[in-house]
């Protein structure tokens, strides 16, 4: 959480100098705190001594790849929001990056006002995001979507366990799945989970977003990702969530 203030941190990670100072200007100018970092070992250590509430991660960086970066970030926390910001723009590399743990992949150049509003959408849905003012006593949570092969989703503690065992998530992740699985067999298609999950659109972000999250969720619950029970493929419409 921000340590001070009412506005997220971010981590700004690129060896270019002007990206870095173009990011903190537009950051800054809407009421972010920013540091940044020019290289994957100094990003790592400003993610262990700054504790970012989200990072914005170039791929093409010194002395600790991008991706090194992010597959480290992702070993030891899943609900780390981490924006790819990356000159690569070919679809092979998004896919890596967001198969990785990436929440969302930005191509340069890049608009500044888009890569902050990207900034505000990962901290809406993450569970980093800033505290909400007090509230009245909300009304009680709903019961855990419990499936058939023992799969039980709890949106109060925002847990996942296949047949009794923990599966860890990113919150985007979880997300996700508490969405389909809020509403069994209705069909999504991937624009629609841009609008409901991301809080963004197919103008802002690739739809293979929702597909490698997808993918991602398969493999971590599913026996058998190639033929999955839950995460069901409408093909030519989307995605339903087959209890």
């Amino acid at each position: 959480m921000p340590s001070s203030g009412t506005h997220a941190h971010v981590l700004v990670v690129d060896d270019d100098e002007d990206v870095r100072t173009l990011a903190r200007w537009q950051l800054e100018s809407e009421g972010f705190a920013v540091v940044t970092a020019a290289d994957g070992q100094a990003a790592l250590d400003a993610v262990a001594e700054n504790r970012p509430d989200v990072v914005l991660l170039d791929l093409t960086l010194p002395l600790v790849a991008g991706l090194d970066v992010l597959t480290h970030i992702r070993r030891r926390s899943a609900d780390l929001p981490v924006i790819v910001v990356s000159g690569r723009s070919g679809e092979t590399d998004r896919i890596i990056g967001l198969d990785l743990g990436a929440d969302d992949y930005v191509v340069k150049p890049f608009s500044p006002a888009e890569l902050a509003a990207r900034v505000r959408s990962v901290l809406r849905r993450s569970r980093r995001a800033e505290p909400a003012p007090a509230q009245p006593a909300p009304e009680p949570a709903a019961a855990p979507v419990r499936s058939r092969d023992g799969l039980v989703i709890d949106r109060a503690t925002r847990t996942v366990t296949v047949r009794g065992d923990a599966v860890e998530l990113t919150a985007r992740e979880f997300d996700l799945l508490a969405f389909l699985a809020a509403s069994p067999r209705h069909v999504y298609t991937r624009d629609q989970l841009l609008e409901q999950v991301w809080q963004s659109s197919s103008d802002w972000q690739e739809p293979a977003t929702v597909t490698q999250h997808v993918h991602r969720l398969r493999r971590k619950l599913e026996r058998d990702p190639d033929r999955p029970h839950w995460l069901r493929t409408v093909r030519g419409v989307g995605y339903r969530f087959e209890p």
